[in-house]
């Protein structure tokens, strides 16, 4: 029983204890004079289930990932950090729970290992650390380009754009973090495509849109997250022809729920005098030279005096299709 009397006579324990998931460490619990034999006490009765060697649950019963994640932490030590996938669900960037729990620690420093927790050890340990989340993680910046190593491009932006989008960073520090990169994979794009997610691309699938049928064509500059009326806001706006395009990605545009709302934003368009046109996934990705000449005669239809030119692509078939 030693060992809960310490904690409930122990208002501040009891308090970091709750802020670690129910957890306790040994060192923790011997600094707070909870000694071996009561610690061995309350793991034999089942009022502690011991998660990792020297790593307590107080609260049995819980098998969260959250306390995963803090028994991870707490098991390596300190210092050490979520890392990779287990910092980007800790900052809500993503929603499925990885199989293990990513840790970074210091690269001059030892740590345990143990099924269920993978060690990075890092020489900018301290540049990347954010100094006031709990469970200890990566900055957002720093989470985003990690997963971004061993990605696609296209995924890479997409977590910066949505972390952008819950403003948990901005494009600024999303840059200032890639500068100190060097060997960040993508980099060049990435540089480039950065300041299309800071100047308001919510995407990567309009991000493709902006770099290779817009800008990559020569087709005039729409206004990005332009709001057009009771609340409602479009991808991209070409003012003067008074066209609204919209860049449907993989992501929030499905079920009929979600296309019940964009035919209501649509009509609302229409009444103000605009014709809404939707692009998709494939459109951007796969086919962009013969959507620039699309969005190009469109354009020129509504008064555009300006011309599709081609773009690097080799066989690039945006005049082709704007001539025919």
């Amino acid at each position: 029983m030693l060992a809960d009397r310490v904690l409930e006579e122990s208002p501040r324990l009891r308090a970091r204890v709750s802020g670690q998931a129910g957890l306790i460490s040994r060192g923790q619990a011997l600094a707070a004079g909870i000694g071996d034999e009561a610690i061995r006490w309350a793991v034999a009765s089942g009022r502690w289930v011991a998660v990792h060697p020297g790593v307590y649950l107080t609260t049995p019963g819980r098998d969260d990932w959250e306390v995963r994640a803090v028994a991870a932490l707490l098991f390596v030590g300190r210092p050490a950090a979520l890392a990779g996938p287990s910092a980007a669900l800790a900052w809500g960037l993503e929603r499925r729970e990885p199989e293990s729990v990513h840790v970074i620690v210091p690269a001059g420093r030892r740590a345990s290992i143990r099924d269920g927790i993978q060690v990075t050890r890092s020489r900018r340990f301290d540049e990347r650390l954010d100094d006031w989340a709990w469970p200890h993680r990566t900055t957002v910046e720093h989470t985003v380009l990690d997963l971004g190593m061993r990605s696609p491009l296209d995924r890479v932006l997409a977590l910066a754009a949505r972390a952008c989008q819950r403003r948990l960073t901005d494009e600024g520090r999303l840059a200032e973090a890639l500068a100190a990169r060097p060997d960040q994979t993508h980099r060049a794009l990435l540089r480039e495509c950065l300041t299309d997610v800071g100047a308001g691309a919510e995407s990567a699938a309009e991000v493709r849109y902006i770099r290779d049928v817009e800008r990559a064509h020569g087709l005039p500059l729409a206004l990005r997250q332009h709001h057009i009326g009771s609340g409602r806001r479009c991808d991209n706006l070409y003012e003067a022809e008074q066209v609204v395009l919209e860049v449907d990605g993989r992501l929030g545009h499905d079920g009929w729920a979600a296309r019940v709302r964009d035919g209501i934003r649509d009509r609302g368009s229409a009444r103000l005098g605009r014709v809404t046109v939707r692009v998709f996934w494939t459109d951007v990705a796969v086919t962009p030279c013969a959507l620039a000449a699309e969005v190009g005669d469109l354009l020129r239809v509504r008064g555009w005096r300006g011309s599709v030119k081609p773009c690097r692509r080799r066989r690039c078939s945006s005049t082709l299709s704007a001539a025919a």
